[in-house]
């Protein structure tokens, strides 16, 4: 084998095997993880010569579709319904806002023209749920923020790329229309949220129906239905990350068969991918480059996160149902991430002029704000009240599966406080025919039942059914009062803890 090839492989190797063991320090220093993957590649660049922005655009858009499939499917859909409102005004109004002040902010500190600011300004408007929640880790942070960041962090990407694509049209063709820009726009999200809802239908129907060979191709599947999902989107003028979030958000809320096998594989891949880009962003920056813009880095940096973020949020949530202090833990929460570096390489590639200068200030936004925000964000969050017990991640789960060649399936079901099996004992319950019981979680522990088992709430059975009783089981278990068709009042309260 050629040296150079083998070099390759142990340098990719060694990026993976430096990139997970640098996850256990970063939680350690209380620093998201992304800072030392930067630090890796920098290091890297002494001895690996890289400068393909496209083929790093290319990495990072399949990053995002892997880090935005993973995101939706951990997202529960009851949970974000009662904060979509502020999700959704952060998720565009919060960007806009964010991007014309970093953008007039830029224009001035950078000497770029207006219309270069604010593509700078949409490059770094929105927020990285990846690295906002491996700062967290597994705190208990409240309902109601987790899901509004989860929401917007889901949902605000499309508008950043929209944004960056239409400054970059803007400037290499000044006498484009402003009115077709916006048209775009709605057009765009339209398309992306009807085409995420069609295909995650499509997806959930596809796993739960076909017959692999081996539970391991599920994942692949699923993940090939997520990047199909951006392909179709896009190919017809939608917003392509926008559709698979939505999907993703589809996915994991369905009845699905190998969730856990999907969701675990998913949550690896996307580790994977990160990883990767951020070690390429490290090899794409020169470190004899930056000194040249540090003090105008650190400065858009600054207006970033104490003034564009801040007026963005408190704009945005002023009719919502927020107190101040969960308004200033939100916009502290903007760390930047992923999309802000596949963003700049838009630019780039377009060979717009000043591209390499608004690239070395898009990396200072990214390592400042991950390394004082990032390192800050667990201690606010205790300072205001907002955290509680450390979630247990030992807690034992099962998943759906079809049982080989046959017609039956595990499946998990959750006891909610209106369920008719509720003080039942399983001698009780008239289950259907060729339907067992065979596993409870109670209070994190797991029972094994007997017929004078008896369910109580918060309760989660596993039970054996024939594929064609799935539902009938579901409704004996649960009724008509499953979390689906609770009340949306219940439902809010639930959310906000």
């Amino acid at each position: 084998m050629d040296l150079s090839l083998q070099m390759l492989i142990f340098l990719f190797s060694a990026m993976l095997i430096v990139g997970v063991l640098a996850t256990k320090f970063s939680s350690k220093l209380g620093l998201p993880a992304l800072v030392l993957f930067l630090v890796i590649g920098m290091g890297l660049n002494e001895f690996i010569f890289f400068e393909n922005a496209q083929l790093m655009q290319l990495i990072g858009i399949m990053a995002l579709i892997i880090i935005l499939f993973e995101g939706g499917t951990q997202t529960k859909w009851e949970q974000i319904r009662p904060v979509l409102g502020a999700a959704g005004s952060l998720a565009t109004l919060g960007v806009l806002l964010t991007t014309v002040v970093t953008g007039f902010a830029a224009m001035y500190i950078l000497d770029l023209t207006v219309l270069e600011g604010m593509l700078f300004g949409a490059i770094v408007g929105s927020t990285d749920a990846a690295a906002v929640f491996s700062v967290l880790g597994n705190k208990n942070i409240k309902a109601k923020l987790t899901s509004t960041l989860e929401a917007e962090s889901g949902s605000n990407d499309p508008m950043a790329v929209f944004l960056t694509v239409a400054f970059i049209e803007l400037i290499q063709v000044p006498d484009a229309s402003i009115w077709t820009t916006i048209g775009s726009f709605f057009l765009q999200m339209g398309l992306g949220l009807l085409l995420g809802l069609l295909l995650g239908k499509l997806t959930v129907l596809i796993i739960n129906n076909i017959n692999l060979d081996t539970s391991g191709l599920y994942p692949a599947l699923a993940i090939g239905m997520a990047t199909a999902t951006y392909f179709f989107a896009d190919f017809f003028g939608g917003s392509g990350l926008l559709a698979v979030y939505v999907m993703a958000v589809f996915v994991g809320n369905s009845d699905l068969m190998y969730r856990f096998s999907i969701l675990r594989f998913s949550e690896g891949f996307a580790w994977m991918m990160q990883i990767l880009m951020f070690i390429l962003l490290g090899l794409l920056v020169f470190p004899q480059a930056l000194p040249a813009i540090f003090w105008q880095g650190v400065l858009l940096t600054l207006i970033l996160m104490f003034i564009a973020r801040p007026i963005a949020v408190f704009i945005s949530m002023f009719f919502m149902k927020y107190n101040m202090k969960e308004r200033l833990f939100i916009s502290w929460a903007g760390l930047k991430g992923a999309v802000p570096i596949v963003l700049a390489t838009y630019p780039v590639i377009a060979r717009v002029e000043n591209s390499d200068l608004i690239f070395n200030a898009v990396f200072f936004v990214v390592l400042i704000s991950a390394l004082v925000q990032g390192s800050t964000l667990s201690w606010l969050a205790s300072k205001l009240g907002f955290t509680g017990e450390k979630n247990d991640p030992t807690k034992p789960t099962m998943e759906l599966i079809h049982l080989g060649n046959t017609e039956a399936e595990i499946m998990e079901v959750h006891i909610f406080s209106k369920s008719p099996a509720i003080h039942q004992t399983l001698n009780e319950i008239e289950l259907p025919d060729d339907t067992l019981i065979i596993g409870i979680i109670r209070d994190k522990q797991i029972i094994t039942p007997t017929g004078d088992t008896v369910i109580l709430e918060d309760d989660t059975l596993y039970v054996l059914s024939n594929r064609k009783n799935r539902i009938k089981a579901k409704n004996v278990l649960l009724g008509n009062h499953d979390k689906k068709t609770m009340s949306k009042k219940a439902v809010k309260k639930e959310a906000e803890g």
